[in-house]
């Protein structure tokens, strides 16, 4: 009985968070600190996070979760921490990536990645509330994907590697003033970070070694972090490295709940490493080759840089100054795509070919788009919306990162999508099948992304083929609308003037194909021709003979007109899906589809009819007909101005749909 009770007892402690208020560490030679990645303490008690390896990541974290909260109103308590650090590199002027000072519900950081991830994040989550991390970043690589300020900061993290704030790293003198500091400088320094409960504020300041606590914090950030942080945290650091040979050094640490933490003993801490000195050498004989050497090696590379630089020509204009942190350099495309060869060809289509690549400065992956553009002007105006296209910010779009120009050709570069276009999911018998589940969250994603375009961003973006080969799927199959090459923009409430006709056979809207101007309208067409291709598994015009073409949308009208609109759906669906979803879906591609653009919805009643907010208007009272639900029937166009007389015929018909206005309302 007596040991049943000391075991339950033993049991009990073990479930119960550490109370412990303070620690610290003048070396870690007894500290018995969580080690994990390639982490590991010296036999002189440095903590060495990374140790000159590429591409990996460490975590070091004090044993015993911190108990943060107060248990009467849940508010985060006051902490404060300081540590002394040192980057040591081996490259001459680059390091990587750097180190964070980090919170986290987890005793070390499992999904997360090396390199600009810094050992915190992966795509899947960064970004996410549910993290629940909090974390000081000490970066010396600039990652446009985060929006990083340079290569040589300190930001504040809050469940993402977008920094709440960020500043370049350096210190306040006594005088008020600002001085620099290198990360890299392989020098130790000293970060205090402080969080005072009462005022909800952040203050980080950061100095060399040898100078006392400056004044003024470098950054500050009022937040409050009740709702970000668990009732007990573990705390500690993570550290990666990309490409090139890093060691990231913690030599002391200290920490405590309601209260200052307690000054590291400076003279107490290890040594880091001796940093290599440079030796005389005798100049005649070895001073004096090397110079001859040294001007032969020069030449040589004078030459090739001529024939380099001939190779990698590009012409710079006055206009494209403004678009500087957006455009790339030509090189650096054909370096990532190892010369655009045909073995990372990702696909072809009319408006160019797409190659994988990998920035050599970030190693990010990602989709390079050539195409070409003969117009001068035209061009300005291309890469103008080109360059605005590349600030949308929404999870459902693939983000286009900037461009480069080469005489008349266009380089797009895109964030790579690993499962490529959902078309090769739903034709010519594919490998992987996608379930109903998968294409409804498809659906609904393509659509709260063109609601973005449409309503949610500072201009008006007309797509303007939007399809499923355009739609590519993430490592998880989630959607992202993506291949902006033939958006227009305007501004909201403004008129759209473009006549330039554009698009893919069978997502035409017939007054797109009339009058060439796009609109929202237009758009909504071209999603209710996707609807029916996602939910029938077929193109929207596909040829079953030389002279003979079946219509996707006719065929869905025809079953619906026999009261059995669910015999369109895609076979291979099989019987595992939510009837009710895919006849919704089936019904809102007929009434997306229809030929009088005010009796198609906005994008946004799109939304709100597939997650069923409103219900779907009752088809029969909307008096459809093959002739109010008709395709383009024009072969592909490219982005050129092209005139059509004012009728179309046949094909053209529009039928009036007297509840037009009560559909348009909830758009308004």
């Amino acid at each position: 009985m007596f040991l049943r009770l000391v075991f339950m007892l033993f049991f009990l402690v073990t479930l119960v968070p550490s109370e412990d208020k303070s620690f610290i560490y003048n070396d870690f030679q007894s500290s018995h600190l969580y080690l994990d990645g390639i982490a590991n303490l010296t036999s002189n008690g440095l903590l060495r996070l990374t140790n000159d390896t590429k591409q990996e990541k460490a975590h070091a974290f004090y044993p015993n979760p911190i108990v943060l909260k107060n248990t009467s109103n849940g508010s985060v308590s006051s902490f404060s921490t300081t540590f002394v650090f040192a980057i040591r590199h081996q490259g001459p002027t680059y390091s990587g990536h750097g180190i964070v000072f980090v919170l986290s519900p987890t005793k070390g950081l499992p999904n997360s990645l090396q390199g600009s991830y810094l050992g915190l994040f992966d795509d899947s989550n960064n970004g996410n509330p549910s993290n629940h991390v909090f974390g000081v970043e000490l970066d010396t690589i600039e990652n446009r994907e985060f929006d990083d300020i340079n290569d040589n900061h300190v930001g504040i993290d809050i469940n993402d590697l977008k920094s709440a704030n960020s500043t370049p790293a350096g210190y306040y003198d006594g005088n008020g003033q600002f001085k620099n500091i290198s990360l890299i400088s392989g020098y130790p320094m000293q970060v205090w970070i402080e969080y005072d409960g009462e005022k909800k504020k952040i203050d980080v300041t950061l100095a060399p070694i040898n100078v006392v606590k400056p004044k003024q914090p470098l950054l500050s950030l009022t937040k409050d972090l009740s709702p970000i942080l668990n009732n007990s945290m573990y705390v500690g650091f993570s550290s990666a490295t990309g490409s090139f040979l890093t060691s990231h050094y913690i030599l002391g640490w200290s920490f405590k709940i309601n209260g200052q933490a307690q000054n590291l003993v400076i003279s107490e801490l290890p040594e880091l490493p001796v940093l290599a000195e440079k030796t005389k050498s005798n100049f005649l004989t070895v001073g004096l080759p090397l110079i001859l050497i040294s001007l032969i090696f020069m030449i040589t590379l004078g030459v090739m840089y001529y024939i380099r630089r001939k190779k990698f020509a590009e012409i710079l204009e006055d206009w494209e100054q403004e678009y500087g942190p957006h455009r790339f350099k030509f090189k650096d495309l054909y370096f990532a795509t190892k010369g655009f060869r045909e073995k990372g060809l990702l696909g072809v289509g009319g408006f160019g070919r797409v190659y994988k690549g990998v920035l050599p400065s970030s190693k990010l992956e990602v989709a390079v788009k050539r195409v070409s553009h003969e117009s001068r002007q035209g061009m300005r105006e291309f890469v103008s919306e080109i360059v605005s296209i590349g600030r949308l910010r929404q999870r459902n779009l693939v983000q286009l990162h900037g461009y480069c120009r080469r005489k008349s050709e266009l380089l797009l570069v895109y964030d790579y999508m690993p499962n490529g276009s959902l078309d090769k999911y739903l034709y010519n018998q594919p490998k992987v099948r996608l379930n109903w589940s998968q294409r409804f969250r498809i659906i609904k994603g393509v659509a709260s992304g063109v609601v973005y375009l449409h309503e949610e961003w500072e201009k008006v973006v007309i797509h303007r083929d939007i399809k499923a080969s355009n739609v590519l799927l993430d490592s998880e199959f989630n959607a992202r609308l993506g291949d902006f090459g033939l958006s227009r923009l305007y501004d909201h409430g403004a008129d759209h003037h473009t006549t330039h006709l554009a698009g893919t056979i069978g997502y035409l809207a017939p007054e797109h194909i009339r009058t060439g101007k796009a609109t929202k309208f237009s758009d909504v067409f071209s999603f209710g021709a996707f609807l029916l291709e996602v939910a029938c598994g077929r193109r929207p015009i596909s040829n079953v003979g030389e002279n003979e073409s079946v219509i996707l949308v006719d065929c869905v009208f025809e079953c619906w007109k026999r009261g059995d609109i669910l015999e369109a759906k895609d076979v291979n669906l099989g019987t595992n899906f939510v009837s009710e979803e895919v006849e919704l879906v089936l019904k809102l591609g007929l009434l997306c589809s229809h030929s009088e653009p005010l009796a198609r919805p906005c994008m946004r009643q799109v939304v709100q009819y597939l997650e069923r907010d409103i219900p779907l208007p009752d088809l029969s009272l909307l008096s459809l007909s093959s002739s109010g639900l008709t395709f383009g029937y024009q072969e592909f166009f490219e982005d050129f101005p092209l005139s059509y007389p004012s009728s179309m015929g046949n094909t053209m018909s529009q039928t009036s749909v007297s509840i037009a206005d009560s559909i348009l309302s909830g758009c308004r």
